[in-house]
């Protein structure tokens, strides 16, 4: 008498899902700060401007604009560019006119 199961049931159903890598926002596409632009193992997309990068890679947009994809080396790097007009905080204010009005020139 056999004292095993048959069909080779008890060796299945370990696959995991897929992790869901690649390029989420592609270039042009407009990114709202904290979305996602790309997942991936390693840095084979390196992160440039108004970006981050989480501990596991993944990169991310610090402020509202259009992603921006461009060559860094031999790699690639992805940016995030304000929308025109837009002021970031890594900006600084323009600078105001130092020199003295005429009005208050004593006569």
């Amino acid at each position: 008498m056999a004292h095993k199961k048959g069909q080779g049931s008890t060796r299945n159903g370990r696959d995991s899902p897929g992790q869901h890598r690649g390029i989420k926002i592609f270039a042009g596409q407009p990114v709202k700060a904290g979305n996602i632009l790309v997942r991936q193992c390693g840095t084979r997309i390196h992160p440039g401007r108004n970006v981050g990068m989480g501990r596991d890679y993944t990169i991310y947009a610090r402020i509202d604009g259009v992603a921006k994809y461009e060559p860094r080396g031999a790699r690639r790097q992805v940016s995030v560019e304000p929308y025109p007009g837009v002021q970031t905080a890594s900006e600084p204010p323009p600078a105001a006119d130092s020199s003295p009005s005429e009005s208050t020139a004593t006569v």
